[in-house]
C-alpha cells in the first residue's frame, strides 16, 4: 500500500470515527452534545492561539483566553437548557462584560510583553472566532425548551453536504479559481456545486422534520455560502502562520479548525437566520 492509499484510508477511518462521536453526543443527551461543543471548543481555542502565535512575536494570553470563552460557552450553555432565565442571563451577561473581558486588559500590564494590543486582540480572537459560535450552537436544538438534536444534526449535514459536492465538483470541472490566494484548490464551480448539495440535504431535512421546505432551503443557503467563508477565513490564519493545518489531534484531517471550520463562521448566521424566521 503506498502512502498515498494509507493517508486515504487513515482520513477515512478518521472521518468516521469522529462522525459517528458527533452523532452519538448529539442524540444522547443535551449534556454530552454541551461536552462535545466544550472539547471543540478548548481544542480548537488552543490551535488558534497557537497560529496566532507562530509569528510575529504575538503571545496571547492562553489562561485568559480559555477562561472568557469557557464562561462564555457555560453561560449560553445553561440558558439554551432552562438552567438559566432571562433574569440570570442578563445579570452573568453583565458579570462578563464588565470584568471578565476587562480582566484581560488587566492581565497584559503584568506580562511586559513587546505587543502589548496584539496579544489582547489575539486572545479576544479565540473568544470571538472559536468560543461565541460554539456558544450560539447550544441555541440551536433547544428552540421551544424542547430538547431537538435532529435540527444540529441536519445543520452539520448541510455543512458536509456543503464539502463533499464542492469538493466532487471542483475536482471534476473545478476551472475558475474562487480564491487562489487563499485556497488555490477552490473554484466557482465547486462552490455552485456545494450549494447545490447544501440544498439537496436541506430538502432531506424539512421532509424528514416535516418542516417548511422553503425555511429549509433559506438555512442551507445561508449556512453553504458562510462556510465556504469559514473555510477560507481558517485558510487565511494558516497561511499567516505558515502552517499546512492547524493542529494533529484528528489523523488525517489536521487539527479541529480544520474539520470545524466552515461550522465556526456558519453557526451565528444561521442563529440569526433562525432567530428571524422564528425556527427558534
Amino acid at each position: 500500500m503506498n502512502e498515498q492509499m494509507k493517508n486515504l484510508v487513515v482520513r477515512s477511518v478518521s472521518g468516521c470515527v469522529l462522525a459517528v462521536v458527533t452523532l452519538v453526543a448529539i442524540l444522547f443527551s443535551k449534556w454530552s452534545f454541551g461536552a462535545l461543543l466544550l472539547v471543540i471548543l478548548v481544542v480548537g481555542m488552543y490551535e488558534l492561539y497557537r497560529l496566532t502565535s507562530a509569528r510575529g512575536g504575538i503571545r496571547p494570553q492562553f489562561g485568559m483566553g480559555f477562561a472568557a470563552g469557557i464562561a462564555l460557552f457555560l453561560v449560553n450553555f445553561f440558558a439554551a437548557t432552562d438552567l438559566l432565565d432571562v433574569e440570570d442571563l442578563i445579570r452573568f451577561g453583565t458579570l462578563y462584560l464588565l470584568v471578565i473581558l476587562p480582566a484581560i486588559f488587566v492581565c497584559e500590564l503584568f506580562r511586559r510583553e513587546e505587543h502589548p494590543a496584539l496579544n489582547i486582540a489575539a486572545t479576544l480572537l479565540g473568544v470571538v472566532y472559536v468560543a461565541l459560535p460554539l456558544s450560539l450552537l447550544c441555541y440551536i436544538p433547544t428552540g421551544g425548551g424542547v430538547w431537538q438534536p435532529w435540527t444540529v444534526i441536519f445543520f452539520i449535514f448541510i455543512i458536509w453536504a456543503n464539502d463533499v459536492f464542492a469538493y466532487l465538483v471542483g475536482s471534476v470541472c473545478g476551472r475558475h479559481h474562487l480564491c487562489e490566494r487563499l485556497s488555490p484548490k477552490k473554484s466557482w464551480e465547486g462552490f455552485f456545486g456545494g450549494l447545490i448539495g447544501a440544498i439537496v440535504m436541506g430538502c432531506v431535512a424539512a421532509w424528514y422534520l416535516q418542516a417548511a421546505w422553503g425555511l429549509w432551503i433559506g438555512l442551507a443557503l445561508v449556512a453553504a455560502v458562510t462556510g465556504v467563508a469559514g473555510d477560507l477565513v481558517e485558510s487565511m490564519f494558516k497561511r499567516a502562520a505558515g502552517v499546512k493545518d492547524s493542529g494533529r489531534v484528528l489523523p488525517g484531517h489536521g487539527g479541529m479548525l480544520d474539520r470545524f471550520d466552515a461550522l465556526l463562521l456558519a453557526a451565528p448566521f444561521v442563529f440569526v437566520y433562525m432567530v428571524l424566521t422564528e425556527m427558534i
